[in-house]
């Protein structure tokens, strides 16, 4: 098959061609934000606020993007954000985004409601892997994924924490598209009209494994993804507390991440409970509708923790200038969900890879431009006043 991806110049190119791919109820799942959409606009508004100052007369000839993420060097400040839908916009969607990511030598990580089990991941991608974990409302069953986790060398658990109840998006009732999938009228005509995917990914599955299931749940809890309607496939916690980071601490022996922080306090309290980083997130605009950019909070949270514990942002990220803007207040690194994705739909490990190069090219040139030699020597004074610094 021809890779399409070749032809994407920037992340909206690989946008575009993953939304002619995909059914439209599978895209607008990916794409799409929460009720009215306002966080998802204002975590791209956020970025637009922020201008950078550059200097001249640098000697950059010799730039580089390495930078040391939880005691590993590694060639990017990037890594793969947990998207749990790679699966279904690519046929072992999940394993050409790790293989992608191990090529671009960043960690990927597998999502607990991925459609490939960890085991495998680890055994077909390698790479640097992190395995994010949903707590269930049987914590054992969560434990004895962590414990899973551990025993197939994942070498980070990112816990997430802002997902007590699931986000409201109403389009994907509209669209007639549910995660488990139920074949509906209005779906089925959206997938007869994308006949590469109901070729290339869902046949393929359904002639191979059968339909994708969540195959990281317990077997008592794992379904075919037409199974169940929306809000019954994925286990969510609303109990959720510090003491389960105090536990989930004792058991996980290697790096602790917590994801989903928004608030200075709470990066307060997770560096008190041990983790050994945080993500800045507002899960891509996908929950909270009236939740602030993850970049407004930022420099606060960094201010709040950043001398004890490792801060990562995501929610946004489109371009090269984002990631520098935002190791420029203080992250440490970055997260990139949706752009891989829109890469791994459009062309598979291909696409991931292409994705992953589109920001490896602008954050160069972007480090070249503002007179800066690496990520390293980034700070504030490379933003405007008033721009966040």
């Amino acid at each position: 098959m021809k890779d399409k991806s070749r032809g994407a110049y920037n992340i909206e190119d690989l946008r575009e061609i993953a939304r002619r791919r995909v059914p439209k109820g599978m895209f607008e799942f990916v794409d799409r934000g929460a009720e009215d959409e306002v966080a998802l606009r204002n975590n791209r508004a956020a970025f637009e606020c922020i201008k950078l100052k550059p200097r001249t007369l640098v000697d950059v000839s010799g730039r580089s993007q390495k930078i040391t993420l939880f005691g590993k060097q590694q060639e990017m400040p990037i890594a793969i954000a947990p998207t749990g839908s790679a699966g279904l916009m690519w046929y072992d969607g999940e394993i050409a985004l790790a293989r992608a990511a191990a090529t671009a030598g960043i960690p990927f990580t597998l999502a607990t409601g991925s459609m490939t089990a960890m085991e495998t991941i680890a055994a077909q991608a390698g790479g640097r892997l992190w395995f994010q974990l949903y707590m269930w409302p049987d914590r054992t069953l969560s434990h004895n994924l962590v414990e899973r986790a551990a025993a197939a060398g994942y070498e980070a658990l990112m816990v997430t924490v802002d997902g007590a109840v699931p986000g409201n998006r109403e389009y994907n009732l509209r669209n007639g598209f549910t995660v488990p999938f139920t074949f509906t009228p209005r779906n089925v005509s959206d997938v007869l009209m994308h006949p590469e995917w109901l070729l290339g990914v869902l046949a393929r599955y359904v002639f191979t494994t059968g339909m994708p299931r969540y195959e990281n749940y317990p077997s008592e809890f794992k379904q075919r993804i037409t199974a169940q309607p929306m809000g019954k496939g994925m286990l969510l916690n609303d109990s959720l507390n510090w003491d389960d980071l105090r536990v989930l601490r004792k058991m996980w022996p290697r790096t602790l991440i917590v994801k989903g922080i928004l608030h200075p306090q709470d990066a307060v309290y997770a560096a008190d409970c041990g983790a050994d980083g945080i993500v800045v997130s507002n899960h891509g605009g996908r929950n909270l509708d009236s939740s602030m950019a993850p970049l407004e909070v930022l420099p606060e949270i960094v201010d709040a923790v950043g001398k004890r514990i490792t801060v990562i942002v995501d929610s946004g990220f489109r371009r090269g200038s984002d990631v520098v803007k935002a190791l420029a207040l203080g992250a440490g690194a970055v997260l990139i969900g949706r752009p891989t994705l829109y890469g791994t739909a459009a062309g598979g490990e291909a696409g991931a890879a292409r994705a992953i190069a589109i920001f490896r090219e602008e954050i160069d040139r972007v480090l070249a431009l503002i007179g800066c030699p690496d990520i390293a020597a980034l700070n504030r004074e490379f933003l405007a006043a008033g721009g966040r610094n």
